[in-house]
């Protein structure tokens, strides 16, 4: 007999350790998969669900967080067209959008300001089982390990989409502020693309590894960094900010050439301060990413499938995701952490 429970750790109070316990297994409505976890990776996006920074206009019954899911199709909803029970499946941060405002009809649903998310708008994936909208769901490849594949739902797509938000090419200079997971893959991603990096952070374990995946330079995120920067004559072609601190912003303005791109890819709610006269002067361009469309999911999987996107990985069970909130709300996780079912 198969069993009507699954277990889940669900919020109870915002910034308590999760419960863990059994609650009963979703079922597959129209248009929808039900997916059976191997992996779930715990994003820094989780911390701010967890503490209560972000909260849903209706909160989800019951409340389970988590949208770096992979696993498999275990059934199928009424209406559902190209996937088979037994697909390696991947299951995002969107869940669903509203699929006829201008974003989603130009390609750039992760914009959408109706959108629902795992883990925020609709239970998500440190669960044994989750539901997802098969147009949504991501197409996995057999071969892949499920959990080394789990950040790339969240951390990889929106460090990919990141770079293709900045308008990078073969030949030019970037800056990866915050070697984190984002930071890392973001590392990886660009150098497979010609793009010279230069990656900063504080904690020089992390500038350790990204020289490891590519980058050509690193600069240590001290008192001086900005300083340094600004009497360097190479300036960057663009900068992307994976830290979410404000404090990298006067080095990030010092490290741009006239006409450069600024992404900002972590949430940063604190404002930060923006000369006008310098954008006049400068032409630079400043702009944001949010996670990425299904097309660059698309590319960023092929992209992953065919050599592996690294990051350190912490693997853990569900017992241990309370611990793994806490370690990435300190600064202190040294990776990812990517529980296994």
């Amino acid at each position: 007999m198969i069993s009507s429970l699954m277990r889940a750790a669900v919020l109870a109070g915002h910034g308590e350790p999760l419960d863990i316990g059994l609650v009963p297994k979703p079922a597959a409505g129209p248009g929808q998969l039900l997916v059976r976890l191997q992996a779930c990776g715990v994003c820094h996006s989780d911390v701010h669900i967890w503490q209560g920074d972000v909260t849903p206009p209706d909160v989800p019954q019951p409340f389970i967080l988590g949208h770096e899911g992979v696993g498999h199709v275990e059934a199928i909803g009424a209406g559902v067209t190209g996937w088979s029970v037994g697909d390696a499946v991947g299951v995002p941060w969107l869940h669903d959008t509203c699929m006829h405002c201008d974003e989603c009809l130009d390609g750039q649903e992760a914009f959408c300001q109706h959108q629902r998310a795992h883990g925020l708008n609709v239970p998500g994936g440190f669960a044994e089982y989750v539901v997802a909208d098969a147009t949504f769901a991501v197409a996995l490849p057999d071969t892949i390990d499920p959990v080394a594949t789990a950040p790339v739902m969240c951390a990889g797509v929106t460090a990919y989409g990141a770079i293709r938000r900045a308008g990078l090419k073969a030949g030019e200079r970037l800056a990866v502020f915050g070697c984190g997971g984002l930071g890392l893959y973001a590392v990886q991603i660009a150098s497979r693309m010609g793009v010279e990096v230069v990656a900063i952070d504080r904690d020089p374990a992390k500038l350790d590894h990204a020289r490891l995946y590519g980058a050509v330079e690193t600069e240590l995120a001290d008192a001086t960094l900005a300083e340094r920067l600004a009497d360097r004559p190479d300036k960057v072609h663009a900068v992307i900010n994976f830290a979410p601190t404000t404090a990298t912003w006067p080095s990030m303005t010092s490290a741009i050439r006239p006409r450069g791109r600024i992404v900002a890819a972590a949430l940063v709610s604190d404002p930060v301060p923006l000369n006008q006269e310098w954008l006049t002067g400068t032409g630079v361009t400043i702009t944001g990413t949010s996670v990425g469309t299904r097309k660059e999911m698309a590319e960023v999987v092929a992209l992953h499938a065919a050599a592996p996107l690294l990051n350190p990985i912490e693997e853990i069970g569900l017992e241990r995701v309370s611990e793994a909130l806490q370690m990435l709300k300190s600064g202190q996780a040294k990776g990812r952490y990517v529980i296994r079912f």
